[in-house]
C-alpha cells in the first residue's frame, strides 16, 4: 500500500512549504537570529500546513547545527523528525480532542520540568488547541507563561478566538491563509509530473476548485483521481463526474440561450443536464459562478479580466466576452441575484429540477418583474437599442416609403420586375459550378429572417457578427467574428438551421461551415439594425416612444 500523496510530500524544511511566506520567512530569520520564542500559535483554515510548519519549527530548533533555518538532514533529530519519519521522545504532538482534561493538563505540566532525552528542546505541540477546555486551558497557563528553559510550545488551531486570551497573550501569533489558485495549480502539476501521469487539460482547475485553497485537500482529491487513471492518464471527462462539477459545454448553452432570450433551448439543456445525472443543485451554484466571472468580464472588458480569471483558457475568454456583451450588465446582475436566491430556496427542496426551471424562467421574463432590478433590466434593453439603432434616418421614413409604394401603381408594377431579375439568379446559384457570392449576401438578410423564425439562439448568433465567405457545390462557408460564437454555432447544431433556410430563401441546399473571421465588421448599419430587435417579443423593430411604451407602459402626453 502505497502512503496518501499529502503523506508522501510532506514538507521537511521551510522553503517546501507553499504559499505562506509570510509565516516561513519571519520564522527562518527568528530561527537564524536566535530570537526564537518559548511559546507560538499557528492558526488558519485546514490542510494548509500548519501542523507541518510545526514539525519543521521542531526539527530546526532540535537540529545539532541549529537553531537553523535549514536543517542539516543528518543528525539523529533530523532524521527522526522528517517528513513521516518515526518521531522523536523529545518531541510530543497532543490532540486537544482526546488530551482536553483538566488531569490532562495537570500531567504535561508535571512532565515538562524533567529534561529532554537527547535534544536540545523538549517541544510540546497540541494540535486542535480550542477544544482546551477551560479548566485545561487555566491549568496550562503558569507553565506557558513561565516555561522551564528547554520546554517550547506550539499550539495549532482552526479557530484561534476560541483559545482563552491570557494564553494568546503569551504566544507569537502567526495566522495561516489558504493557498492561492496559481500557487497550488503548480504544485499539482509538478507533483503529476513527478508521478509520471499525464492529466487531461482543465483538470488541475478542477482539483483546484474543489479544494477549495487547500494543499491537503487537493492532494486528496488529486491523489483519488491518480489512483483511478488509465493508460492515458486522466481525463477531464472522468474528473468532471467525480468531482460532481457541471460540464462546461451545458454552461455554455445555458448562458447562449440566455443571452438570446431562447427559453425553448434553455429548457431543453436543463433537461440535458437532468438526463445526464447532474445534480441541480450543483448546476445552479455552477451557472451562479459563471454569471460571476461574466460580471468580471463585463467589468473589466479585454485583456483586463486575465489578471482576476487566471486560470481561464484564451478561447472561453473570448467565449465569455461575447457572452457578457450579449447580455449586459443590468441582466448580469439581476440574473445574479435570482440565482443566488433560487440557490438558497432549493436547499433542502423536494423538487429541485422545478426550482431550476423557475429560476431560468425568471431570469428570462424581466417584464414580469415590477421590481428595481427588473425596471433596469427592461431600461438597459432599451437603452442598448436607441444606441444600435441608426441615427442617421428618421424614425417616420420608414412608413412614409412604404405608403408611396403601396399608393404608386408604377412602383407597385415594378416590384414584380424586381422579383424576376433575382429569381433567376438564386435558380443560377443552385446549378453545379455557377454560384454568385454576391446574390447569396444580397439574399444573407432574408436568410436571417428566416432563421430568426425558426431559433432564436441561431439568429442571435448570426445576425450581427456573420456573414457568406464562400460558396461551391458542395458547402456554403459562414464567417463569424470570434472563436467563442462560432463554437456556440457548431455546439448548438445550428448549421443545420441555416441549411433550411438557405433551401427554403435562395433554394441552395449545401452544407454549412463556419470559420472564424475576425476582419467582419459588425457596427455596418445592417448589424445594427438587425441587433435592434432584443426584445423578448419579435413583433416589431420598434425604437423612441414605441419601445418605450411596449415595455414600460408610458403613454405620450404631447407630441410636437
Amino acid at each position: 500500500m502505497s502512503l496518501a500523496l499529502y503523506r508522501k510530500y510532506r514538507p521537511s524544511v521551510f522553503a517546501d512549504v507553499i504559499g505562506q511566506e509570510h509565516v516561513t520567512v519571519p520564522l527562518s530569520n527568528a530561527l537564524e537570529s536566535g530570537r526564537t520564542h518559548h511559546a507560538y500559535l499557528f492558526s488558519g483554515p485546514r490542510g494548509c500546513g500548519k501542523t507541518s510548519s510545526a514539525r519543521i519549527m521542531a526539527r530546526s530548533l532540535n537540529c545539532v547545527k541549529g537553531p537553523t533555518p535549514n536543517p542539516c538532514g543528518e543528525c539523529q533529530s533530523c532524521n527522526d523528525l522528517v517528513a513521516n519519519g518515526p518521531g522523536s521522545l523529545d518531541v510530543i504532538e497532543l490532540d486537544a480532542a482526546t488530551h482536553g482534561l483538566v488531569d490532562d493538563a495537570r500531567d504535561l505540566r508535571d512532565k515538562a520540568f524533567f529534561a529532554p532525552v537527547q535534544s536540545r528542546y523538549k517541544i510540546y505541540i497540541i494540535d486542535e488547541a480550542h477544544q482546551l477546555g477551560p479548566g485545561a486551558a487555566n491549568a496550562l497557563l503558569k507553565v506557558v507563561e513561565e516555561p522551564p528553559p528547554h520546554v517550547i510550545f506550539i499550539f495549532a488551531t482552526t479557530e484561534p478566538e476560541k483559545l482563552i486570551a491570557t494564553i494568546r497573550s503569551r504566544t507569537h501569533h502567526y495566522p495561516f491563509r489558504l493557498v492561492p489558485p496559481g500557487i497550488l495549480a503548480a504544485h499539482l502539476e509538478k507533483i503529476c509530473n513527478h508521478e509520471g501521469v499525464s492529466v487531461a487539460k482543465g483538470v488541475i482547475p478542477l482539483v483546484v476548485r474543489a479544494s477549495g485553497g487547500s494543499v491537503r485537500d487537493a492532494l486528496s482529491v488529486l491523489g483519488q483521481l491518480l489512483a483511478g487513471a488509465g493508460k492515458d492518464g486522466v481525463s477531464y471527462e472522468i474528473a468532471i463526474q467525480l468531482l460532481g462539477f457541471t460540464d462546461g459545454a451545458l454552461l455554455d448553452d445555458a448562458i447562449d440561450a440566455i443571452a438570446a432570450h431562447d427559453g425553448a433551448t434553455l429548457f431543453k439543456t436543463i433537461d440535458r443536464v437532468i438526463e445526464s445525472g447532474h445534480d441541480p443543485r450543483r448546476f445552479t451554484s455552477d451557472m451562479l459562478e459563471r454569471i460571476r466571472d461574466l460580471m468580471i468580464v463585463d467589468a473589466l472588458k479585454d485583456s483586463a479580466s486575465n489578471s482576476i480569471l487566471r486560470d481561464i483558457p484564451d478561447d472561453q475568454m473570448e467565449r465569455m466576452q461575447n457572452q457578457a456583451n450579449r447580455i449586459g450588465t443590468a441582466n448580469l446582475s439581476r440574473a445574479a441575484d435570482i440565482a443566488a436566491e433560487g440557490l438558497t430556496q432549493m436547499r433542502g427542496a423536494t423538487a429541485p429540477r422545478l426550482m431550476l426551471e423557475l429560476i431560468c424562467g425568471r431570469i428570462l421574463l424581466p417584464i414580469g418583474d415590477n421590481g428595481e432590478s427588473g425596471m433596469l433590466s427592461r431600461i438597459e434593453r432599451l437603452e442598448r437599442a436607441e444606441n444600435i439603432a441608426p441615427m442617421t434616418t428618421p424614425v417616420p421614413a420608414k412608413p412614409v416609403e412604404k405608403k408611396e409604394a403601396v399608393a404608386a401603381p408604377v412602383k407597385a408594377e415594378a416590384a414584380p420586375a424586381e422579383v424576376k431579375v433575382e429569381a433567376p439568379a438564386a435558380k443560377v446559384n443552385n446549378a453545379p459550378g455557377a454560384f454568385d457570392i454576391a446574390a447569396l449576401r444580397r439574399a444573407w438578410p432574408d436568410v436571417i429572417e428566416d432563421v430568426k423564425k425558426r431559433r432564436r439562439l441561431t439568429w442571435s448568433l448570426l445576425s450581427a457578427s456573420a456573414q457568406v465567405l464562400a460558396v461551391d457545390d458542395k458547402a456554403i462557408t459562414i464567417g463569424i467574428v470570434n472563436a467563442g460564437a462560432r463554437d456556440s454555432f457548431v455546439r448548438s447544431e445550428s448549421d443545420e438551421i441555416l441549411r433550411k433556410a438557405f433551401v427554403d430563401v435562395v433554394g441552395i441546399d449545401r452544407k454549412i461551415e463556419c470559420v472564424v473571421d475576425s476582419s467582419i465588421d459588425t457596427n455596418t448599419p445592417a448589424a445594427r439594425e438587425t441587433r435592434t430587435s432584443e426584445a423578448p417579443s419579435d413583433k416589431n423593430l420598434l425604437s423612441g416612444a414605441a419601445l418605450l411604451a411596449q415595455e414600460l407602459g408610458a403613454k405620450v402626453i404631447e407630441s410636437k
